[in-house]
């Protein structure tokens, strides 16, 4: 077993590509995290905006964020479908010196990339990582 494979493996991510990277810069969101935002994304699809145990490292949504995500997205006009591979390549994740603050581009039906994103922060914990969803916006 490499080293890579046994950090991947410590994190719960066994296969999932190189670990999220801490340093100042914008970077690419990690191959790891992918699944989980496109299971968010799903979520937020059927217009399950609270995902209360919908995917075990993903926080609760509370009922006031979840009524801002449902609203942002309602006044948008579109509608939201799965994440297409293109969407990583402008998604970002920054490193914040304890978290990392990660905005996922989101895809409507009408427009393809649309300007509405999807906010959150994302946290490692011994056992794997934790996300935490802050809001889906047009920043």
């Amino acid at each position: 077993m490499t080293r890579e494979t046994e950090q991947h493996m410590e994190f719960g991510v066994a296969g999932g590509g190189p670990p999220p990277v801490k340093d100042d810069g914008e970077r690419p969101v990690a191959d790891v995290w992918r699944p989980v935002f496109r299971s968010i994304v799903r979520a937020l699809v059927c217009q399950d905006y609270r995902l209360i145990g919908e995917i075990d490292s993903v926080d609760p949504v509370s009922e006031e964020t979840a009524a801002h995500i449902r609203g942002n997205v309602a006044a948008y006009g579109a509608t939201l479908v799965e994440l297409p591979d293109d969407t990583w390549n402008s998604s970002v994740a920054m490193w914040t010196g304890s978290d990392w603050d990660v905005l996922v581009d989101l895809w409507t039906a009408e427009e393809g990339r649309s300007d509405l994103c999807l906010s959150t922060r994302v946290h490692e914990t011994y056992s794997g990582f934790r996300f935490a969803i802050y809001m889906v916006y047009v920043p």
